[in-house]
């Protein structure tokens, strides 16, 4: 008897679930591709979110200001296949601008994550032939990361310095 008692948190959870499913509908379509498609992006998001974390914690650049930064980036990348969204409906194309910037900011977040990643150290848990030509695919990504963690490094000691 007690598992048909409405319990607060059950409408709550309820509540919850009709707002965010008729979003996530509005937002990205419908269908099994859409679902997953939006899932792997947030999956890829958080780990380049964890990877991004350990790689500046490791080079001592970590700074809050720029994580707070990444958190409104994320929404504008999570967004962005939205928008593609929209536009299909505009169009009457069958998902093909959502496609073309779903895969493209995949492509993007798989790249910083593994960038990341190798800046953490932790390529050493992948074979060398497959370190040599995932760091070839990441090269300019890495490049750039570093370059952002060295500015961030020589600014901090220069503001530590005043």
């Amino acid at each position: 008897m007690e598992k048909f008692i409405v319990s607060s948190e059950k409408i709550i959870a309820a509540f919850i679930g009709a707002l965010i499913a008729p979003a996530f509908e509005f937002l990205y379509g419908v269908g099994e591709t859409v679902k997953f498609t939006v899932i792997a992006l947030v999956f890829f998001v958080v780990m380049d979110w964890i990877s991004g974390t350990r790689a500046s914690k490791k080079d001592n650049t970590y700074a809050s200001k720029y994580g707070i930064d990444g958190i409104f980036r994320t929404f504008f990348i999570l967004l962005l296949p939205a928008g593609g969204h929209f536009l299909d409906l505009i169009l009457g194309a069958p998902g093909v601008l959502f496609g073309l910037l779903s895969f493209g900011v995949l492509y993007h977040l798989i790249q910083s994550m593994t960038a990341n990643s190798l800046r953490a150290g932790w390529g050493q848990w992948v074979p060398d032939w497959i370190l040599t030509k995932i760091t070839d695919w990441v090269k300019s990504e890495l490049e750039s990361k570093l370059s952002r963690s060295e500015k961030r490094k020589n600014e901090r000691i220069e503001g530590e310095g005043k």
